[in-house]
């Protein structure tokens, strides 16, 4: 809504006084850039949803706007208490009632076609909602990894409590507004609203009519997208991602962080040969980042010593660019590189979360998967790295402490990522002769969640395979572990594998007796 506040005037004149002059802003007015106390929400507001005869076929592409500035750096952190709507935008605030609590959002099963949109900016968002539910939907997604830069604030009070508010305050990045009126008291509204609105602001539109024309003039009005409920949060990302990404551009890569539920659980064998498998397997280039800098192992793994590494960008973030990258990687294939570890003991590395955003972020721009071989430790930057990527694998042994970690790993991620994939599993060495051990069905069971893959103990193959500088597939294709790794690099990158028709000894034979019977 960059223009919408010189296309349309007011509707409603500013306040004034008996004399006609410009009423000043009280000292009891709210202060630019925070959020007023209002009432508790009040049920039926609005008029009840018609929907016309023509409807909308399908969500349409948002208009190309400019980026706002950062215009509410000042707002308090964390989301304000839920209010009501507003009569009038004339009617003084009220405090809420501290007994009036927003119910808990209702979550369902998340598939991976639901994991879309990328990370916005930090921006400032305003949402003012009539409908509990779909307040309970944005309350949600505020929570979602990809809005961890922003801000995000929920009201009541629909257009009303929008329009009285910024008369004092200026707009932040993004407005997220739900009407519940019909067509024309819905334009009137948004009208209204861009008399208040500064330029540069983005205005998003959520309604209970789907209705083509509605579409067209909310879109002729500088509102940047009209959403219709009922809405999952899956929906409100993909359109947030939207506003703020060229959707043409080429697609950010996908980051699989693989972590241990125990210290010697075999995470970085699990990473590795499943890295070396989507690069073999779907022709598409992969960067392994070892994050254990001081007992990284990728280098010996892949028989490389690569004078620079990850040690490099991560101790100097600023400096790394698409020309640094190109300079820091190892290439161990035509579509497999390493970001290395440098595996001494010479200094203390000591990590922040900043810089690992960063260059996990220029990793995105520039290469289409990245496997992050994460040490079994639990500090910011790692939690920060296992809650931002797109794919969670922790690999466990069957045993007690590793069942303990994995529980507590999974409701730790599963909380933090509620929008996300579940993080996944795989049971490695299991079989062991000997050994104790908890059951597979067992240790499903406990923690709630079905192994991805089963890796059965082998010391021979992976013993020769680790001594030797190589990936399993590399030292037997046909074992069964190296399908496995396969399969969980199909899986990972959300791809099926082409079944491939087997050839029968007797399909010449065949043939040719239908061929008889057929005449021919």
């Amino acid at each position: 809504m960059s223009d919408v506040a010189q296309k349309h005037p007011p509707l409603t004149p500013e306040m004034e006084d008996p004399a006609g002059q410009q009423m000043p802003a009280e000292p009891g007015q709210p202060v630019p850039g925070q959020m007023p106390a209002m009432p508790p929400p009040v049920q039926g507001m609005g008029d009840p949803a018609e929907a016309p005869p023509e409807t909308i076929p399908g969500m349409a592409e948002p208009m190309a706007q400019p980026s706002a500035a950062d215009m509410l750096s000042g707002l308090p952190e964390g989301a304000a208490e839920p209010v009501a709507p507003i009569a009038s935008p004339d009617v003084d605030w009220v405090p809420p009632d501290p007994g009036v609590s927003a119910s808990a959002p209702h979550t369902q099963p998340i598939s991976a076609a639901d994991v879309r949109g990328q990370q916005l900016p930090r921006i400032n968002i305003q949402a003012f909602c009539e409908d509990q539910n779909t307040a309970n939907i944005l309350n949600q997604a505020s929570q979602d990894r990809r809005l961890s830069k922003t801000h995000v604030s929920v009201q009541m009070g629909g257009m009303d409590a929008a329009s009285h508010y910024y008369r004092n305050a200026p707009t932040p990045n993004l407005i997220i507004i739900e009407s519940m009126h019909k067509r024309d008291a819905m334009v009137m509204d948004v009208d209204r609203l861009a008399s208040v609105c500064d330029a540069g602001t983005k205005v998003i539109v959520i309604g209970h009519i789907n209705d083509v024309l509605l579409y067209r003039e909310l879109i002729s009005r500088g509102v940047s997208e009209y959403l219709v409920m009922p809405l999952n949060v899956s929906q409100l990302m993909e359109s947030l991602s939207n506003l703020y990404n060229d959707p043409s551009s080429d697609p950010l890569g996908n980051v699989i962080a693989f972590v241990g539920a125990k210290g010697g659980a075999g995470a970085s064998t699990v990473c590795h040969n499943t890295a070396w498998a989507i690069s073999q397997g779907i022709k598409s280039d992969v960067v392994i980042a070892d994050l254990d800098l001081p007992f990284g192992t990728a280098g010996l793994d892949f028989n490389q010593d690569p004078v620079q590494g990850i040690a490099d960008a991560l101790l100097s973030p600023e400096r790394l660019d698409e020309v640094l990258l190109d300079r820091l990687l190892s290439r161990c294939s035509d579509y497999l590189s390493l970001f290395a570890a440098p595996g001494t003991l010479d200094r203390s590395y000591d990590l922040s979360a900043g810089a690992c955003d960063t260059v996990v972020e220029v990793l995105r721009k520039n290469v289409p998967y990245i496997a992050i071989d994460l040490p079994h430790v639990w500090t910011d930057w790692s939690q920060r790295v296992l809650v931002q990527s797109d794919r969670v694998v922790i690999t466990a042994l069957p045993d007690l402490a590793n069942l303990r970690n994995t529980k507590n790993l999974i409701e730790k991620l599963t909380a933090a990522r509620p929008n996300d994939l579940a993080p996944f599993l795989v049971l490695n060495q299991v079989g062991m002769p000997k050994r104790p051990e908890i059951s597979v069905k067992d240790f499903a069971s406990a923690v709630d969640t079905e192994p991805m893959a089963v890796i059965e103990f082998d010391s021979q193959l992976f013993g020769t395979a680790t001594n030797n500088g190589q990936m399993i597939e590399e030292v037997s294709p046909k074992a069964k572990s190296a399908e496995i790794f396969r399969n969980l690099a199909l899986s990972l990158t959300d791809r099926t594998e082409a079944k491939v028709e087997s050839k029968s000894l007797l399909a010449p034979i065949l043939g040719k007796f239908n061929f008889k019977r057929s005449g021919k």
